[in-house]
């Protein structure tokens, strides 16, 4: 299961929420009849979308079975996740995050970095965040930096410009020196 979005908080009092979404295709996504699954308390839900608008480019939703705002305050912080199998395929040469993470990373020299443990920003540009010996490590996700990336086989190498990987070890030393460390 691959996480779509997150219920923000109930929106009005006709049992309707606020999306916080983690897809790039907001609309599609968020449509009447899209169905989500989530986990909570109560255990694992399924959830179908009956109304559906976008309001500031967020999504407004009401679910199957939620009419008022009692009825759905108790999914404020959920996660909408969907199947695997129901994303979109991409493009060549892109990537939904949850594929990148986990990844083995290493320079295009052998010298292993770690692993990815997250991807950070968005359109504007995003980050691999790296877990190794060198502690965390914030790799641009750009073709200049990430020449070989393979989802399938669980390895991203990197041709790191210089001074990139010292980077954390500048920001270490500095962190270091103001605690008294």
């Amino acid at each position: 299961m691959v996480l779509v979005g997150r219920i923000a908080r109930p929106h009005g009092i006709r049992g309707q929420v606020c999306v916080t979404p983690e897809t790039d295709f907001v609309e599609d996504r968020f449509r009447v009849g899209a169905t989500f699954w989530t986990r909570s308390a109560q255990g694992d839900e399924q959830l179908t979308v009956i109304t559906a608008r976008l309001q500031n480019g967020r999504p407004v939703v009401g679910f199957e079975g939620f009419s008022t705002i009692d009825d759905v305050v108790r999914l404020r912080g959920l996660d909408l996740r969907v199947p695997e199998g129901d994303l979109r395929p991409l493009r060549e040469g892109s990537y939904y995050h949850h594929q990148l993470v986990g990844c083995a990373v290493d320079t295009t020299a052998g010298e292993p970095i770690g692993d990815v443990v997250r991807v950070e920003g968005g359109a504007a540009g995003s980050l691999l965040v790296i877990e190794g010996a060198r502690g965390e490590v914030l790799v641009p996700l750009v073709t200049e930096v990430c020449v070989e990336i393979d989802v399938t086989g669980r390895r991203i190498r990197i041709a790191p410009p210089d001074g990139l990987l010292g980077l954390n070890d500048t920001r270490r030393t500095t962190r270091a020196n103001r605690t008294g460390e």
